[in-house]
């Protein structure tokens, strides 16, 4: 056993996020959760995902970061920017490629005030190449990429994935790469430039319609089933009160199937024997399934298939996954009191590091309720300064 005393890796490193929506400001998050210290620098009006107020996803994203505004294309405002960066360890955005240019806080700018500094740029498209000028939003990248075009049913329109998944993979990848970096920075005393693309992000999540296209020289829409029609029972199935999912990879998960739903007459049936012969009967094998599904409700169901160690289940709503009890127990969702928001569900990181206590939630902070603080501390401006600068629109 082990005790929780020993810091969180990251606790001594100072990021600057300048992350809008969800790509940088995850990365953001990730990264306070590690023990970073992280402040977070918007617009003086606040970044986008603050234009309908306090919401849910911003409280989700932005937990523990300090907040502080600053308008980074007037003369004071950059100059303010250099003195943060030169005690940063780590700076973030998730702008087009050219806007650090334009604001000259670019990584080579930065470097001139604090060349030990990591500069992690999250795109759509990447910093080169004949697509990086184009706009990038978690859908265009779902539909330019592929996952689109394999989403739904055959037959029917493409189909969106229900969540913003896109966005999360680049912030995740960014976190990724910023760690690297200061890894590096610890051994060699040099700052360097990461980057990710959500374009590059999203790639490998085709591996197994990759399969399909492999072999068969297409990738279809395959609705709830294999991408590559490879496996069965693949499928979401009816109960008598909602949906369950089910797949049986192995052989062994087969005939768990079986066993559970009564027709062990079937193990030796040639049609079933092998995934690839249940792959080519799939209709029949759904309908095996089918037809003990849906006469029994989906917790019966997955907790005899769940019991015999076949892959499977209950397919929830949100208001289900928020008050999950396993969710709830490890603390990776914590509900609490917000002023405005009343009693929110806000996520903990998935990343987990044994031997150091989970950071408390802190409640995302009003749009620049730390200026005084921060910019008193990096810049030693006092109340009056900062009273002065936010007259002139700097903060």
């Amino acid at each position: 056993m082990t005790n929780d005393n020993r810091a969180l890796p990251l606790h001594g490193v100072t990021v600057l996020d300048l992350g809008q929506i969800y790509q940088g400001p995850y990365a953001g998050f990730l990264l306070a959760m590690a023990g970073a210290r992280v402040i977070k620098i918007e617009q003086t009006r606040g970044e986008p995902l603050r234009a309908r107020g306090d919401s849910l996803p911003y409280a989700a994203l932005n937990s523990c970061k300090e907040a502080v505004t600053l308008d980074l294309k007037s003369i004071e405002g950059h100059e303010m920017f250099l003195g943060l960066a030169t005690s940063a360890d780590v700076v973030l955005v998730n702008y087009a490629p050219g806007v650090p240019e334009k604001l000259k806080i670019d990584a080579q700018s930065l470097w001139n005030v604090n060349p030990k500094l990591v500069f992690a740029h999250a795109s759509g498209f990447g910093l080169s190449g004949p697509d990086s000028a184009q706009t990038a939003m978690d859908i265009t990248v779902q539909a330019h990429m592929g996952p689109m075009s394999v989403t739904g049913y055959p037959e029917q329109p493409p189909v969106k994935a229900g969540v913003a998944f896109i966005d999360f993979l680049g912030g995740a990848h960014l976190y990724g790469a910023i760690v690297s970096a200061l890894f590096d920075v610890e051994r060699t005393g040099k700052g360097r430039l990461v980057e990710t693309s959500m374009a590059e992000a999203t790639y490998h999540t085709l591996c197994s319609n990759m399969l399909s296209w492999h072999q068969t020289g297409s990738a279809p829409r395959t609705g709830n089933k294999h991408a590559a029609m490879g496996v069965a029972p693949y499928d979401v199935y009816q109960c008598s009160d909602g949906h369950v999912a089910l797949i049986s990879v192995t052989n062994r998960h087969w005939r768990s199937v079986l066993e559970v739903i009564g027709r062990t007459d079937l193990f030796e049936d040639p049609r079933f024997r092998h995934n690839t012969d249940r792959a080519k009967h799939m209709g029949a094998v759904d309908e095996l399934v089918e037809e003990w599904t849906r006469q029994r409700s989906r917790e019966d169901v997955t907790s005899l298939f769940g019991a015999a160690g076949v892959p499977i289940a209950v397919v929830r709503g949100v208001d289900e996954v928020v008050n999950d009890e396993h969710l709830i127990e490890r603390q990776f969702l914590q509900w609490v009191v917000h002023p405005t928001l009343g009693e929110i569900p806000l996520p903990h990181s998935p990343l987990r590091f044994h031997g150091s206590s989970l950071r408390d939630l802190d409640l995302f902070r009003a749009i620049g309720e730390d200026n005084e603080s921060v910019y008193g501390e990096f810049l030693d401006l006092d109340a009056d300064e900062i009273r002065a600068l936010h007259e002139r629109g700097v903060v």
